[in-house]
């Protein structure tokens, strides 16, 4: 993989973008440290001096200078890290550590740095030191300082650890930008291979799924359903277009068939009539499928959400109830109703009503007892879900019909889908598939269950999708 692809990568540059935060403030941290210690060590030094300094105040104001000679004399014997001079006004050693004057000029409050040779076993070795001087009286010199040796190498140290976990702090980062750049970015490439793949056609073709469960696991996921929707939806397209031009090319033959041969002989105005009276309820027919495909699609897309409003859906199974009665006694079949009064739902009122007709419609179609004795009563019912109270409803029409095979219960639920059995009855086969749609849109699901004997079918509808 090129370095200079991850470099480009949003994740190299958010990785850089959080080491350079992440630098700063571990510099800043260990600044403050270095301070604080650094300050500290200083401090100390300059108070064991000025310790130094006032125990040997006292010595010169209770014996003058000779007790303070005797005093730094002693001192000298075992000094520690402590360092002693007393000169005389011609500059000459009377006692202390070391061998002469510091060729440094003090500063104004007499505090001042410098290096000095310390005798050690081995040799000689250039130390640090700090102190502080005073003139005496009749032009006596006085220096009480400290060796600063250590805190120097402490200091150094200090700096040096500061220095190295910086570099070590980029370096790290930026491996671990390349290293997390390089994983994100495979996985990226794997994307946009499936998506080329997809936009060449192939919608089979699905976005890779790590496991891990992150945010590229999330999104994959939610781009796979939408493909998953896609694909279904294609292919219910290729499907209807298929059904279209299969199931309306023979009503059409039919229409154009009869009215051709009605040209063709000789007719009397009552033979005319009558062909134009099955041409237009052959054409009627073709329009209720149209009408039906269209309001499948309508549903579908979801563009009548914004026509939705509160529905009493009681009010409207009593009407389509009230409607379907004459057709059902014709049958000999009755509709009884079992719906609490004051039921409403935020829906379609058309589209609820369309549904509720074509569920009686289907039922009084092919819901007849195939025994003399079953009951030849149509129940549609309604009341709370109680999977969910409060918040659905549950819908159910049910008849004492053959009912339909648990095997094509999924199957009936797409368009222009007609079992055997129901292929001499009037229909379309878009009932039950603008059942489910309208369904789908308004939230809810769309079951088939066996009613023993009949079908049952039930729609699960939620209260309000707002």
């Amino acid at each position: 993989m090129p370095l200079i692809k991850l470099l480009k990568t949003s994740t190299f540059r958010l990785a850089v973008i959080y080491l350079a935060l992440f630098a700063a403030s571990a510099i800043t941290l260990l600044a403050y440290v270095y301070w604080n210690t650094a300050g500290f060590l200083a401090r100390q030094t300059d108070e064991a001096v000025e310790a130094e300094i006032a125990g040997l105040a006292e010595q010169y104001r209770q014996g003058g200078l000779p007790l303070l000679v005797h005093t730094v004399i002693q001192r000298s014997r075992d000094p520690g890290q402590s360092l002693y001079l007393v000169l005389d006004p011609a500059g000459r050693v009377l006692a202390g550590t070391l061998d002469g004057r510091p060729q440094v000029e003090p500063g104004p409050d007499g505090w001042f740095d410098f290096n000095y040779n310390r005798k050690t076993l081995d040799g000689t070795e250039v130390k640090a030191a700090r102190a502080r001087a005073f003139y005496l009286q009749e032009g006596f010199y006085l220096l009480v300082g400290r060796d600063v040796q250590e805190r120097r190498e402490i200091e150094n140290l200090i700096t040096n650890s500061l220095i190295w976990a910086i570099g070590m702090t980029i370096a790290l980062g930026l491996v671990g930008g390349l290293f997390m750049s390089r994983n994100m970015l495979a996985r990226v490439d794997d994307i946009n291979r499936s998506s080329r793949d997809i936009m060449e056609g192939d919608l089979s073709q699905r976005l890779p799924i790590a496991g891990t469960g992150d945010e590229l696991d999330q999104l994959g996921l939610n781009l796979n359903a939408m493909l998953d929707q896609i694909e279904a939806l294609m292919t219910g397209m290729r499907q209807v277009t298929d059904n279209v031009a299969h199931d309306l090319r023979s009503p059409l033959n039919r229409l154009r068939n009869r009215l051709e041969v009605t040209l063709m002989q000789e007719a009397s105005p009552e033979d005319y009539k009558q062909a134009l009276e099955k041409t237009i309820a052959e054409a009627d027919s073709l329009l209720g499928t149209f009408n039906a495909l269209l309001m499948i699609a309508r549903a579908e897309a979801g563009s009548l959400r914004d026509s939705m409003t509160w529905v009493d859906l009681s009010v409207s199974l009593h009407d389509a109830a009230e409607l379907y009665e004459p057709v059902a006694e014709e049958k000999d079949l009755a509709i009884r109703i079992d719906v609490p009064g004051d039921m409403k739902i935020w829906g379609n009122r058309e589209l609820l009503s369309q549904a509720v007709a074509n569920l009686l419609d289907n039922a009084i179609k092919h819901g007849l007892p195939q025994e003399a004795g079953d009951d030849r009563v149509i129940t549609v019912s309604a009341g709370a879900d109680l999977a969910r109270p409060g918040r659905g409803i549950v819908l159910s029409v049910a008849d004492h019909g053959p009912g339909i095979p648990a095997a094509e219960r999924q199957h009936v639920l797409e368009r222009f889908v007609r079992l055997e059995a129901s292929r001499n009855t009037p229909g379309s086969g878009l009932g039950l598939s603008l059942v489910a749609a309208v369904a789908r849109l308004h939230g809810g699901s769309i079951e088939l269950d066996d009613n023993r004997p009949g079908l049952r079918v039930t729609l699960h509808l939620p209260v309000s999708g707002r």
